[in-house]
């Protein structure tokens, strides 16, 4: 499959009308007992195995060397240590804990989100993984320990302007974290990416202790190897950090490694629920060739009409039995 193909086979599982009818639906969704929520969402992931996942352009990395690794150590959940990794081909590797600023729009959700990683090892399996920790974003978002979530950073910024700058200021309204910073693409150059970071690592995105019961969560995202080719390495000097909040008490004062995506990376995610399994850089290229997009099924309104009624039939029953309890006693 050619890269115009993915890509716009990757968009057109976007539909802008669907999403917005998901994050409406979650008001009553969330309601749920997380049970519930789960068998749900196994049940559509039988159906709908993955999402388009399209980052939009300029997706931001800020890489920090870990200071305390027993205190990174603690928040991996069983069977991940930490890794030392490369950002870029010909770096030297380091235990690494990321940060990353990005615009998307999905198959179930469109907005801004951060995230926070560390570089770990799946024992099972031997892959590099990126263990997500925490995120915040200002719309829809689920993990397991959690279920669907309202957005927990709203408003958020996460833009480009005239004179080429990426602007990013996100704060968190759960725990009043915030990141805030301006960088320069002046002086930037695109260097080619380790590959086992940026596509082994992709194979295998793990959940943190916070935001999984157990280490069973995790997936892959399909695409063409190509996508996490090469990136700007942009200068340390550009950055003017505001503020970052974001587990510093583990980290090295300041950055060590800025990376940033000009283009949009086209991928396909595993829903919640289903797991790719892909190992290795063959085995991802052959199956991002092989998706049938005219075949694969996607959200449509109709599933998240069904979805929604469930929900409120759900919700009005749980009250139901509330109403009933209170009056017998």
């Amino acid at each position: 499959m050619e890269s115009e193909d993915f890509a716009k086979g990757t968009e057109r599982m976007v539909d802008p009308i669907t999403v917005g009818s998901i994050h409406f639906m979650q008001q009553f969704y969330g309601m749920m007992p997380l049970g519930m929520q789960r068998k749900l969402l196994a049940r559509a992931s039988e159906t709908t195995p993955y999402m388009g996942f399209v980052v939009e352009p300029y997706a931001f990395f800020l890489f920090y060397e870990i200071a305390d690794e027993r205190r990174a150590s603690s928040l991996l959940p069983s069977g991940f240590r930490l890794a030392k990794a490369r950002v870029f081909e010909g770096d030297e590797p380091a235990h690494f804990a990321i940060m990353s600023f990005f615009r998307v729009h999905t198959s179930a959700f469109w907005g801004s989100r951060a995230e926070f990683y560390l570089v770990a090892e799946d024992e099972r399996t031997g892959l590099l993984s990126w263990v997500i920790v925490d995120y915040a974003s200002d719309t829809i978002s689920y993990d397991r320990k959690h279920g669907l979530r309202a957005p927990s950073a709203p408003p958020a910024v996460m833009t480009t302007t005239y004179d080429g700058r990426v602007l990013v200021d996100m704060a968190s309204i759960q725990d009043g974290g915030r990141t805030a910073f301006s960088a320069t693409l002046e002086n930037s150059h695109i260097r080619k990416l380790d590959t086992r970071l940026w596509i082994e690592g992709n194979l295998s995105v793990g959940y943190g202790k916070s935001l999984s019961e157990d280490n069973s969560d995790v997936f892959s995202l399909t695409f063409l190897p190509e996508e996490m080719g090469a990136a700007l390495n942009v200068p340390l000097e550009n950055l003017r950090l505001e503020q970052a909040t974001w587990c510093t008490d583990m980290l090295a004062p300041k950055p060590s490694k800025l990376a940033c995506f000009p283009f949009a990376q086209h991928l396909l995610s595993d829903s919640p629920g289903f797991a790719s399994g892909h190992s290795t850089e063959e085995e991802l290229r052959e199956a991002a060739r092989s998706v049938d997009f005219g075949a694969l099924k996607t959200f449509s309104i109709g599933s998240v009409r069904k979805s929604m009624l469930a929900s409120m039939a759900i919700t009005v029953g749980m009250l139901a039995i509330l109403v009933v309890a209170l009056i017998m006693k």
